[in-house]
């Protein structure tokens, strides 16, 4: 049998020809700049393309934009995507990861720190961030950028909304310095070369860094706290303790730590502890948690001196007899660094407290340590004595491991 001709074929596969509905299944797959491209082909393209119910996928995923959205902003969904993307267009790779992660950030703060609500700021406008560049001559990530047109950091106040540190005499909180803050602490000085600010903290003056270039042994973008090395001659030399290798990254990682509880909320603040989820032992009916952080405001690489702090809390079962009740008396720690040295400790009570827990009854407390290695663990075991009769047991403490983050020179 002949093959038809070729006019009869193409004919055949006329865009006219095709019915609407599998044209719009198919247009409803294209990314938004095939489906902007359609739109030169021809004239039947040009009008199905611009059906509105197809920018609506594309409005949501880029955008994250809500049908009560929509319908406050009066407009069709096509407009939307073109009046949004004229804005931010530049930052449609991050735009939606950012919004999610500011999003889920401010409805878990509105439900357990509200007063830090009202200490961010508003957007920051395209032109103020351009000027910033123009005053420090240095480009900023577009991920930075696109994260400060959601909100334009915070004030200066506590606490903190990157986080918060207390011992006894030491107390830390960082807050997101706003582009005008950033920009005025920008440093051109030796060791630190073009490196800006991200978090400041008032009482101990600690910011963590984002440099933008790759200079002095730092990689471009990279977020870091400086530690300045105590053993050399000149005092530009700096160890850098790496806490990002991005903004984007930085910044998710830390509101996803939030938002799903792995920083425990404590007098209405973030506090930066890491629990271990295996970190938890029971003896009868006494549970025993850690959590740790590493203080980088106290730690030296030259001389080494790794400074940890952890929190430690004691749970009696709610379901435990009454007469369960009972008192700690003392503490017996075996601590032990990378290379294996060991260093006993014992005496009487924690923090200097002598706590009573009874069922369903809690207690916790903040100590610290140091290492002269980056990492290392301690295991313990706590002696209590019951109330209602004459009988003392020891209560199991979970080894727990500290590691310092990583760490490297500047070649300053």
């Amino acid at each position: 049998m002949a093959a038809p001709p070729a006019t009869e074929l193409s004919a055949a596969l006329s865009l006219e020809l095709l019915p609407t509905d599998p044209l719009l299944l198919i247009l409803s797959f294209l990314d938004y700049r095939d489906l902007v491209n359609c739109c030169y082909l021809n004239q039947r393209l040009n009008q199905l393309s611009s059906h509105d119910p197809l920018w609506k996928r594309h409005c949501q995923k880029y955008w994250l934009i809500s049908e009560e959205e929509k319908i406050r902003r009066n407009q069709s969904w096509k407009e939307i995507f073109t009046s949004t993307y004229s804005d931010l267009g530049r930052y449609i790779h991050c735009y939606a990861t950012l919004k999610k992660a500011w999003d889920d950030l401010e409805k878990y703060l509105g439900q357990w720190c509200p007063r830090m609500i009202s200490s961010l700021k508003e957007s920051a406008r395209e032109e103020d961030l351009d000027a910033v560049e123009a005053q420090i001559r240095c480009k900023l990530p577009d991920d930075y950028r696109c994260s400060f047109r959601i909100h334009n950091g915070q004030k200066l106040v506590v606490p903190g909304l990157m986080g918060s540190m207390a011992l006894s005499n030491h107390y830390r909180s960082e807050d997101l310095l706003d582009i005008d803050t950033a920009a005025g602490g920008f440093q051109q000085r030796l060791g630190l070369k073009q490196c800006l600010p991200l978090t400041f903290c008032i009482h101990t003056g600690l910011s963590q860094y984002m440099a933008l270039e790759s200079v002095e042994g730092r990689n471009k973008y990279e977020i870091f706290y400086q530690c300045p090395d105590q053993t050399a001659r000149k005092p530009s030399a700096i160890v850098m303790f790496i806490t990002g290798t991005s903004y984007l990254e930085w910044f998710t990682s830390y509101v996803n730590e939030v938002v799903t509880g792995g920083y425990p909320i404590i007098r209405d603040q973030i506090f930066r502890y890491v629990h271990d989820k295996k970190c938890v032992a029971t003896t009868e009916d006494i549970t025993v948690s850690v959590s740790t952080s590493f203080l980088p405001e106290l730690s030296s690489v030259h001389p080494p001196h790794y400074f940890f702090t952890y929190r430690i809390r004691i749970e009696m079962s709610k379901d435990a007899f009454p007469e369960k009740a009972c008192q700690l008396e003392s503490r017996y720690w075996r601590i032990i660094n990378a290379i294996g040295d060991v260093d006993e400790v014992q005496g009487p009570g924690v923090v200097g407290e002598f706590p009573i827990i009874s069922p369903g009854r809690f207690y916790e407390y903040t100590s610290c340590t140091t290492f002269s290695t980056t990492s290392g663990y301690m295991e313990g075991y706590y002696t209590f004595h019951c109330l209602y009769k004459d009988r003392f047991f020891n209560v199991k403490i979970p080894r727990f491991h500290m590691v310092c983050p990583t760490f490297k020179v500047s070649t300053a």
